[in-house]
């Protein structure tokens, strides 16, 4: 008996591959790491917060990522908190990381 092909056959095939690649791909994009370093970090911030309880502190300038400056203090006991960059309290607390760091 000789085979006939079916006509339907390419377009299930492709179907089927382009099935068996969206489900690849998503499984890929669900394990992978998220990258943050592309949006901004602070959506709220605070206006400031008392010196002694800061470890440190990281300012990030406006960029790519985030179209303003980001002030996030680590506190002693581990939690970040975003600072206003303008609030007076928190230029405060930055001269003095800085003078601090910049002392030892």
């Amino acid at each position: 008996m000789a085979r006939t092909a079916n006509p339907a056959a390419p377009r299930l095939l492709r179907a089927a591959l382009l099935l068996l690649l969206l489900v690849a791909a998503g499984r890929r994009a669900a394990g992978a790491p998220v990258v943050t370093e592309l949006r901004c970090h602070c959506l709220q911030t605070v206006q400031g917060i008392h010196f002694k309880n800061i470890q440190s502190l990281t300012v990030t300038p406006p960029g790519p990522h985030c179209g303003q400056t980001e002030v996030i203090a680590t506190l002693k006991n581990g939690q970040e908190v975003c600072l206003n960059p303008a609030a007076p309290l928190v230029k405060k607390i930055v001269d003095k990381m800085l003078n601090k760091g910049s002392t030892n």
